[in-house]
Parts: structure tokens; sequence; C-alpha cells
């Protein structure tokens, strides 16, 4: 992978054979682009959450904010925090689409469908 704007883009090789030139790379589950915007680590994260919350909201059929609550924490929030500290997401819209997961999440509470967006995150203490 070349870096920077004025990397002359050499090819490299080792033993006669030329080493494949890659425009992303994943490396202990983080996408990283030659690049270095994180919307493609953004995109799988907030695509994986979906997918969990998809099957929450399939086979739970209790939607107090409690139950909600916890299996959020603890099953779809590690998706979306996993090496943030490194792919921490600076633009609006990869930290809109990573919001969007936790505003999915909280209109599955049963009680609080009505409610605004803000006050749905004060009831359930996110």
């Amino acid at each position: 992978m070349h870096f920077a704007y004025n990397n002359p883009r050499l090819y490299y090789d080792i033993d006669g054979l030329q080493l494949q030139v890659l425009s992303e790379e994943k490396d202990l589950g983080v996408i990283i682009c030659r690049d270095l915007k994180w919307e493609k680590q953004c995109n799988a994260a907030v695509r994986t959450a979906n997918k969990i919350l998809s099957m929450i909201k399939r086979n739970f059929v209790d939607r107090s904010p409690e139950r909600i609550t916890r299996l959020y924490k603890n099953l779809v929030r590690p998706h979306l925090e996993y090496c943030c500290s490194v792919w921490n997401p600076y633009l609006v819209k990869d930290i809109k689409l990573i919001e969007s997961v936790q505003h999915r999440a909280t209109k599955m509470v049963q009680a609080t469908e009505h409610l605004t967006y803000d006050e749905r995150l004060k009831i359930l203490g996110l």
C-alpha cells in the first residue's frame, strides 16, 4: 500500500515475485485505506451492528427498556466501538451513520416509540 501524495509508487519484490499493490488492507479487523479515510470501516461496523439489531428484533418478543438496553450494550455496541481509538470517525457523515444504529435501537423499545430521539436516550440511559 502506498501512502502520501509525493510517493513515487515503487514496486517491491521478494525473491523475484512482485508484491501486489493494494488500495486497502484489513488488519486486526480494522480496514485501512490508502487515503486514510475510515468510510469503509464505518460502513462495515454499521453493517454488522444492523445485522445484530435485526437478529434481536426477530428473536426477542420482550422489548422492555431494560432488555433492549442490555442487548444493545452487550451485542451491538462492541462492534461499533472495536478499535475506535484507531479509526476514530471525524467526518460528520460517518458519525451520523454510526449514530443511526443507536437511533434504530432506541426505536425498538415499545414504551418509547412516540418520544423524540433525545428523550429516548435519556430514558434508556444511553
